[in-house]
């Protein structure tokens, strides 16, 4: 080969290289990723019927990949039926993007209310499994992906993935005091609804650890945490511990791995229905000696998205791995 071949093919083999390296697994890794986040919908019949247009407006945005619903696929007020289950779960078979459902109260807990329908709510728990996760550690959506599920402890609800170097966890966290509110004619939990609630708190412990500790090995940039109850609800002037205990070890258990996290780590909840951005366990913060916790993580920030009969926006959060803060995001008014 002539020296100047010689030359211009090493010159090529090393831009072959340089192209390889930006835009392979290593860039990919890093590049910014949009996902969308909405809860609390449907509620009511207008929006029931407006629901499948949120789907369409969600699936026109080329900018999100993924689409996770916070939990409440129905108000606190409606019968919990095996009908209307199907219908929100074909509502959801329209997202072109994968969906992670994070399971919320009002579609099991709530259910032993007369105007629920007078459910056993662990009746409503098993169908609300079968109908929204027939494939344990597969994504909903059209476009079905691969997540790491609990579902070989019972809780295929509980999933983890990693997105453009962030770690993910959807917890089934719920309101009714993650659901040791006595139900309806009775003024304690029963045992069943106390070994329930016992187990799936073990189960999201042990998840949140998992979770923390994947990030740490794999060097993430953020944590992003997804609950459907509101922990730190400040809509709440007084609130009682009676009303929270069931999150005391769940709360002290994010306090603890956010510490020593390193990064920052962002927890996305509905619950409460009012849209707010806080650090609710900086030092300082109230809810640190409320659930006693002597750990403050002020690299925490919590995030409730917009929800129930007054919801209008949907949430457009962006990864950004070379930020400081790592993730944006803004709320997208409803077009319809």
């Amino acid at each position: 080969m002539k020296p100047w071949r010689r030359a211009a093919s090493a010159v090529l083999s090393v831009s072959a290289l340089a192209l390889a390296l930006s835009t392979g697994p290593a860039a990919a890794k890093e590049a910014p990723f949009t996902f969308a986040v909405i809860g609390d919908v449907p509620y009511g019949d207008a929006q029931i019927a407006n629901f499948p247009n949120v789907v369409n407006q969600i699936n026109a945005d080329p900018d999100v990949k993924f689409v996770d619903h916070l939990g409440d696929i129905k108000n606190g007020s409606t019968v919990c039926s095996d009908t209307y289950f199907q219908q929100i779960k074909s509502d959801f078979d329209q997202f072109k993007d994968p969906l992670v459902y994070t399971v919320g109260d009002n579609e099991w807990t709530d259910c032993h209310r007369p105007n629920n329908g007078g459910y056993n709510p662990l009746e409503r728990l098993a169908a609300i499994r079968q109908v929204f996760f027939p494939q344990p550690g597969r994504t909903l959506g059209q476009h079905s992906v691969h997540v790491v599920s609990q579902a070989d402890q019972g809780y295929p609800e509980n999933v983890r993935y990693t997105r453009s170097d962030v770690a993910f966890a959807a917890l089934h966290i719920v309101g009714s005091n993650n659901s040791l509110a006595p139900w309806t004619g009775n003024t304690v939990p029963t045992k069943e609804q106390a070994a329930e609630v016992a187990g799936r708190v073990n189960a999201v412990l042990q998840e949140i650890h998992k979770t923390f500790d994947a990030a740490k090995d794999d060097h993430n940039k953020a944590v992003v945490l997804l609950t459907q109850a509101d922990m730190f609800d400040p809509t709440v002037a007084n609130p009682a511990f009676a009303d929270y205990s069931a999150f005391q070890s769940i709360v002290e258990a994010i306090a603890k791995e956010s510490a020593t996290f390193g990064g920052p780590v962002y927890l996305f909840n509905g619950d409460s229905h009012v849209r707010n951005s806080d650090k609710p366990l900086d030092a300082g913060s109230k809810w640190l000696s409320f659930y006693g916790v002597s750990t403050a993580a002020p690299n925490l920030t919590r995030v409730t998205i917009d929800g129930s009969t007054d919801v209008n926006t949907w949430l457009k959060v962006t990864i950004n791995p070379g930020d400081k803060d790592v993730l944006s995001w803004t709320r997208v008014p409803f077009t319809s």
